[in-house]
Parts: structure tokens; sequence; C-alpha cells
């Protein structure tokens, strides 16, 4: 048999600070994970085995069914795994708290007939789950975001911008996105957005190979100066860090402030 080309909407996920936790914590974490994708999948009317699970070691790749609709992989799954981590969280000890980036991407895809996946759009998903403002993101608060998304422009203009049901324009923040050479618009979620930290133009320096977006996207055009700003309004008090040229200043509710 041949290998098929199809255009699939993907979703990857990466355990936040996973390196260091030991063998047995590891895997512990990476169950439940496993188990709260799961979960969520059935809270948004979703069937697992419809989906291709490729484990990444700290994390994972779901590649969807060809009928599923891109609005179908944003929601309700994200936050039913928001809510699914942050109940992990309140019992979990230390070593097991779990912070989850993930990426959301779509693209025509390559699947073989021994059930293994590629194609640029893996490339551009990989890019996106390594930027710094998704990471950022996923440090927000004094414990974390337990989930951080980010969506490739692409996947946002035939979701978001279509203004299918739960996906409200305004619990996404844009983002220019630079990993080593992709460059490219992109848009972040969070649990409870818009009431909840948001980042603003944040931008990678990253440098080396990469790969483009495989769906067209245009390089976003760097901007002289730039400011760059992560808001967290939850848990004790509001912390604020802004980036103006080459400093990074960092604001907590006590006025206190460093560089």
């Amino acid at each position: 048999m041949n290998p098929r080309y199809e255009y699939r909407a993907l979703l990857s996920c990466d355990i936040a600070d996973s390196a260091g936790r030991g063998e047995q914590r590891l895997q512990e974490i990476r169950r439940v994970l496993r188990s709260a994708l799961s979960d969520a999948l059935d809270m948004a009317d979703l069937d697992a085995r419809d989906f291709v699970y490729v484990d990444t070691g700290d994390g994972c790749q779901l590649v969807a069914p060809a009928a599923l609709s891109k609005a179908g992989l944003l929601f309700p799954l994200l936050p039913e795994l928001g809510s699914r981590i942050r109940e992990h969280n309140r019992q979990a000890g230390t070593d097991t708290l779990l912070r989850v980036r993930a990426a959301v991407h779509a693209g025509e895809i390559r699947l073989d007939p021994d059930g293994t996946v590629s194609g640029a759009p893996f490339e551009t998903l990989a890019r996106l789950l390594d930027s710094a403002p998704l990471r950022a993101a996923a440090l927000a608060g004094t414990s974390g975001t337990p989930l951080a998304a980010i969506l490739s422009h692409h996947f946002y203009e035939d979701t978001v911008g279509h203004g299918y049901e739960g996906l409200e324009a305004d619990a996404f923040t844009a983002a220019d996105v630079r990993v080593k050479k992709y460059a490219a618009r992109a848009w972040l979620w969070y649990p409870g957005s818009p009431i909840g930290p948001r980042v603003d133009s944040v931008r990678d320096s990253g440098s080396g190979s990469g790969s483009g977006s495989g769906s067209g996207e245009q390089p976003a055009q760097p901007e002289p100066r730039a400011v760059e700003q992560l808001v967290q309004a939850t848990g004790n008090g509001t912390v604020f860090a802004v980036h103006r040229g080459d400093q990074y200043i960092r604001h907590n509710d006590r006025g206190d402030t460093r560089r």
C-alpha cells in the first residue's frame, strides 16, 4: 500500500519541567496527562480511538480524524483538559504537579500504511510548542498555568475567525512567534481568558534551521523596541513583567521592581 496525504487537525502537548523528576514520577505525570486527555475527549463527545496518538516521551501528539472540524479540537476539549489537570494538581504532591503546553495546527500530512505520520505541519507544531510566548504563559502565576495553548494563525482564522460556538475572539491573544527560522503570528489561549493572564506581542529570538508552517502563513515582521507584557491576574495578587528594549522589569502587587 502507498502512503496517503490528508488534511488533518493536530494537537501537541508537552509537560513543562518534566526533566529531573526521576523515572517513577515522570511515568506518573505521563499517565496523568494521557488520562486527562482521554477524559477530556469523552467530555467533548470525541472517541479517542478515532485519533492517532503519538507518544513523544514527555508529551504527545494527537492527529484528529479527517471528519472532525478544526473547531472540535478547541472547544470544549481544551477547557475540559485544563479542568482535569487542575483537579489533579489540587491533590498532587510537588513532584507530580502538572503544567502542560499545547499547540494546535492543521495541514496536509503523510499517513503511512504502518500507522506513522509525518509532514511539514508537525514541524510547525513543534516550533509553536517551543515558542517563548507559550513558555511564558505556562509559567504565569505562583504555580504556573495548568494548561496554556497556542494556535497557528491558519488554525485561528479557520475556527475563531468564523465565530463558532464557544470560541470567543476576546479569549485569544495575538503573539508573534520566532523560533529558529520559523516566524509567524499565532494566538494564545488560557483557561479563564480574557479575565486570566494575557500575553501580547511576545517573541522568540531562536537561531538555527527550521521549517515554515506548510499552510502559507506569512512571516511576522519585527518591530523596533517592541514592548512585551505578561499579566497574571489570578492567585493572591497581580504579577506582571514588561520587556522594553534590552531591559526586563518585573513588578508585583507589593510594588517591588526587579531588573
